[in-house]
């Protein structure tokens, strides 16, 4: 395995006198995780002044804390050239719109040809970093929005954010139903009992919440803004496959397939023309890692989402417009 390290320096302050080393090195080197830090400890990276020191230990205040930043390579995907729309760049993170159909992280079905392959070819550092830098995902099938990490850094910094609820995650989604309200659901998420495919809501499930709210109503669909508060796996499509309202085309959890009344022609094979979930990450705000200085990034609705809508109004229309004609 690759290594390359990196030696950091600083002084305990004497108001620390008696506490553990472990949780004064989180403190004084606060842009490493708690898990990272101890992985140093434990390995003899970490030294106060030039001797070994153990986690447990006790500081007095004054002594030089060295640490030896060790980056081993994590990840041994290689890079391949799939273009890749870029939204925003500079040396500390990339956020990218991620098209449909492009799997974030190399598995046993997916070895190569997926967006870790994609960001190592552009930088090639990004081996060094847990997952390539990547600190959320989208499903395969679900286009929009990302951030990647571009230093551990910024990787720790962003991952922060994410657990303490501070990045602002907004969707799209077109479900089936004419929903007359948002709402909010709070729903615990996990693993499906008999399906290891699906997520589903379990009482002994983790913290899920998802806020939503009209965006557009047509006769039997609806549009509608979905932000995360968590951001379980699949949690958008479990939880509106929960409120009986599923996204279209969702090839898990889009129930019975539905078509409204007197639909034309184009829009009934439109609908069943479509087989991915119509789910778009289009909004993504977050802190800057280094800067500190608010991000906002949006990606535009793909093509076959604006087909789909186009044509859902379209029918909305036309059938209001027949309607006022019989008065």
């Amino acid at each position: 395995m690759n290594a390359s390290a990196e030696p950091r320096h600083a002084i305990v302050p004497e108001s620390a006198a008696g506490r553990r080393l472990d949780a004064v090195v989180a403190e004084l080197f606060p842009e490493y995780s708690r898990s990272r830090l101890s992985a140093w400890i434990k390995s003899g990276d970490v030294s106060v002044d030039g001797a070994p020191a153990r986690g447990r230990d006790p500081v007095r205040g004054g002594e030089q804390v060295a640490l030896n930043v060790v980056q081993e390579t994590q990840t041994h995907a290689v890079a391949e050239d799939i273009p890749l729309d870029v939204l925003y760049e500079d040396e500390h993170v990339f956020v990218i719109d991620k098209p449909a159909g492009l799997v974030v992280h190399p598995g046993a079905g997916n070895p190569a040809g997926t967006l870790v392959n994609a960001l190592l070819f552009r930088d090639p550092a990004l081996e060094l970093l847990p997952r390539a830098g990547i600190v959320h995902r989208l499903d395969k099938d679900t286009s929009g929005v990302m951030v990647v990490a571009r230093t551990l850094t910024a990787h720790t910094a962003l991952v922060e954010q994410l657990s303490n609820r501070q990045v602002h995650r907004q969707y799209l989604a077109v479900v089936v139903g004419a929903l007359v309200s948002g709402g909010t659901a709070n729903a615990a998420i996990d693993r499906h009992p008999r399906d290891r495919l699906r997520m589903a809501v379990r009482e002994d499930g983790k913290d899920a919440v998802t806020h939503y709210r009209l965006r557009e109503r047509f006769r039997a669909h609806t549009a509608l803004e979905c932000r995360l508060e968590t951001g379980r796996t699949h949690q958008i499509r479990v939880h509106m496959n929960y409120l009986k309202h599923p996204i279209v085309g969702d090839p898990l959890y889009g129930g019975s397939f539905k078509l409204p009344k007197g639909a034309s022609e184009e829009l009934i094979a439109a609908l069943r023309a479509f087989k991915r979930q119509a789910l778009h990450a289009e909004v993504l705000e977050f802190m800057h890692p280094a800067s500190g200085e608010p991000i906002r990034c949006s990606a535009p609705l793909p093509a076959d989402m604006q087909q789909l809508l186009a044509l859902l109004r379209a029918d909305a229309a036309a059938h209001a417009e027949a309607e006022r004609a019989r008065r």
